[in-house]
């Protein structure tokens, strides 16, 4: 493809800073950044990195808090026909060396205080906050004006959650993710006048992918947070500074968990995304009787496909306040048996997508990129119902279905149920091994106050038809999850089986 024809992730920024170069891109603590501004800190950062000896498509790790240097430096990678690595902030040890390695990343950009977390031999660069940082070296150093990237090069590595496996590299495009930009900006209903506060991690592809890149597109004033501060969020609402927010379910749990969530004036946030994993129906609907005037969006969706797939929109909840809505812009799904036959609508299946936002496959796995991508269509591993008027409803990862004496049960649906007792802060449901029932369904809960085994056993058999009801409930202070807030499972089985 002829340079110039394409798009590209870097191209989106660039002709934001044509069309409103004065305009403010972004604010970071004590710093702001016109549209202007940031594209030319862009293009700087672009050459920095080229000067440190980078060829094309060498991959480059990013291990960093959130920060206007994070973003800079993923649009600086793009720019430069490099290969963006986000790392989870929060890894240490085995893991953290694993992605480094598996990636072949050729340096790292890394956060001072967490630089000395990586394996020994790894190549770093500050990303802020020291005098020899990416930051602080923008100044002195040209802007690129080497070749622009095409649409058809990898421009990220993203890693999945790893929540039932080794994590795994989805390789994506500019293209892919410049598709994934235009599905979020309408699917999403995102546009200039919008106040987003991004408080995620930017590792993570919901927060950078699905909301900020595309305000970046479109042009808004963008709030960058370190994290989800519930007292920061509160402040930037009531100071007029901030309308949009994106969280997952577990940090809606605890913002409305908050004594001063009653008390506080919130009217002035206009749209609530929430997405990364199911909400459960009984927190939403305490949420929206409290902010009636707040239009939510579920966004669902898995890092191979950019990572929005679907979304329920506002006026779309009264009546299916447990779907995730119909696919967006550009993605077509399925649903499908064991054997890729599609389902009549109401039965569940395996929902399976093509889309121009699909990754190419993961980087060094050829057997898991020809099973994941058999037939043509890319499997998601997610239990899904589809009905007659395009909506989807996620009953559960495939994995996660429990075969309690024969029957499988849907873990949602049980906890759901659990929600509406108001002693359950949290809680998440497992199959545990079991003599008689070959997996037992055990609740494991986050108390709220004093609440017994019995009592949510029973309460849960007024839900639901007794066979799906707990078998056990465990109690625990908290559930593990990973930076993005789905609860890990996968460790919960572990730590319970025995």
């Amino acid at each position: 493809m002829t340079p110039g024809h394409g798009s590209t992730v870097d191209g989106v920024l660039r002709r934001s800073a044509r069309r409103t170069p004065a305009r403010v891109a972004v604010e970071y603590a004590e710093r702001s950044w016109t549209y202007e501004e940031l594209d030319d800190a862009v293009s700087r950062a672009a050459r920095l990195l080229l000067d440190q000896g980078l060829d094309h498509g060498d991959r480059v790790g990013a291990y960093g808090h959130n920060s206007d240097a994070y973003l800079i430096a993923f649009l600086a990678c793009a720019r430069a026909g490099l290969v963006h690595v986000p790392v989870n902030q929060n890894l240490t040890g085995d893991d953290l060396a694993y992605i480094v390695g598996q990636s072949g990343s050729t340096l790292v950009l890394a956060d001072p205080g967490l630089a000395g977390r990586l394996p020994d031999g790894v190549r770093t660069l500050p990303l802020r906050d020291s005098a020899d940082s990416l930051l602080a070296r923008l100044d002195a150093t040209p802007p690129y004006d080497g070749p622009e990237a095409r649409s058809e090069d990898l421009v990220q590595l993203l890693y999945t959650s790893g929540t039932t496996a080794l994590p795994k590299g989805a390789m994506m495009t500019h293209r892919a993710l410049v598709h994934e930009y235009l599905s979020a900006i309408t699917a999403c209903d995102l546009s200039a006048g919008d106040r987003p506060v991004h408080s995620l991690p930017l590792y993570h592809s919901a927060q950078m992918h699905v909301f900020l890149l595309p305000y970046l597109a479109v042009g808004a004033t963008n709030i960058i947070l370190d994290a989800p501060d519930g007292d920061r969020l509160f402040d930037l609402i009531e100071q007029g500074r901030a309308d949009s927010l994106f969280a997952p379910p577990t940090v809606w749990i605890a913002l409305a968990n908050r004594p001063d969530f009653a008390t506080r004036d919130l009217g002035g946030l206009r749209k609530a995304y929430y997405g990364a994993s199911i909400m459960p129906v009984p927190v939403l609907e305490r949420l929206r009787e409290r902010l009636p005037k707040l239009a939510f969006y579920n966004c669902f969706g898995q890092s191979e496909i950019g990572p929005l797939a679907t979304v329920l929109a506002p006026d779309e909840h009264k009546g299916r306040m447990d779907s995730c809505g119909r696919t967006v812009l550009f993605v077509d799904a399925r649903v499908v048996d064991e054997n890729g036959k599609d389902v009549p609508d109401g039965t569940p299946g395996e929902i399976v997508y093509k889309s121009p936002q699909l990754c190419e496959g993961y980087w060094d796995k050829p057997e898991e990129t020809e099973a994941a991508f058999r037939d043509g269509w890319f499997h998601s591993g997610d239990l899904a119902v589809r009905d007659a008027h395009g909506y989807f409803t996620i009953v559960d990862r495939v994995k996660d279905v429990i075969n309690s004496g024969g029957v499988l049960v849907a873990s949602r649906q049980v906890e759901d149920a659990l929600y509406t007792h108001e002693a359950v802060a949290e809680v998440a449901v497992i199959g545990l091994p079991d003599e008689r029932w070959i997996e037992a369904v055990t609740a494991v809960v986050v108390p709220r106050g004093e609440v017994t085994e019995t009592e949510l056993i029973d309460h849960a058999r007024e839900k639901l038809a007794h066979f799906k009801a707990p078998k056990r409930v465990l109690f625990v202070d908290e559930l593990p999850r990973n930076a993005s807030g789905k609860i890990l499972k996968r460790e919960l089985r572990d730590r319970f089986s025995s």
